[in-house]
């Protein structure tokens, strides 16, 4: 009687996959309510990029999806505000949201690989950006043409704006963020160079590496 040979190597990985601890669920809801705009958000950070946003103004919601897509974060974004006085509050008040939530979802930020960058094209236009979460916000915004704070994109959008979102941004997801603008002419490629390029440095940022054991900090917190 014949007997098939034993495989203890892949007994053994299938006892330690099933004795491996789950990993949580990187994930955060969260409402803002204010006299100004009404913000509900919800993120997965371990998704595929898959975005619903709503906040009434068509190029934000372009920027967050786009956001979402080259950050694999899943994204749920319903957004009312005063938008018929300025775009500012409902703008403001949802970068502030996704910053929180981003916190919130990322807990003590154990096994992330904590560091990313990207450079990202968009036709004639070129952005940097450098991302450490860090748990202390600073931001460094730079090198947009004279002028582009000023232009109106798609009727509503300031392009002032854009630096305000990633100050409203990192300061409430704790994060040390570097944007440059390395050229650029259009100033949507040039908002939207910069989103991509935040989104992907983000997307390394806080992915788990396997090999960090802990929080990636020589003082052991961030």
């Amino acid at each position: 009687m014949s007997m098939s040979p034993s495989t203890p190597s892949n007994t053994f990985a299938a006892q330690s996959a099933s004795s491996a601890p789950a990993r949580p669920h990187r994930t955060a809801k969260i409402s803002r309510a204010t006299s100004e705009s009404s913000v509900e958000l919800w993120l997965a950070l371990d998704g595929t990029g898959v975005a619903d946003v709503s906040t009434g103004v068509p190029f934000y919601d372009h920027m967050l999806r786009s956001l979402a897509k080259h950050s694999l974060i899943d994204l749920t974004v319903k957004a009312v505000g005063d938008i018929e006085v300025d775009v500012h509050h409902t703008v403001e008040d949802t970068a502030i949201v996704l910053g929180q939530a981003l916190r919130q979802a990322l807990g003590d930020k154990s096994g992330i690989s904590r560091f990313g960058d990207a450079t990202v094209p968009l036709d004639e236009a070129l952005a940097t950006a450098v991302v450490d979460v860090a748990g202390r916000p600073y931001v460094v915004h730079e090198g947009e043409p004279e002028g582009q704070q000023y232009v109106l994109i798609g009727g509503h959008f300031t392009g002032s704006m854009t630096r305000h979102v990633f100050e409203s941004f990192a300061t409430n997801a704790g994060l040390c963020l570097h944007v440059r603008v390395l050229a650029g002419r259009d100033p949507h490629h040039i908002v939207e160079a910069q989103f991509k390029a935040v989104a992907r440095a983000l997307r390394f940022a806080i992915a788990r590496d396997d090999r960090v054991v802990g929080i990636p900090s020589a003082k052991g917190a961030l």
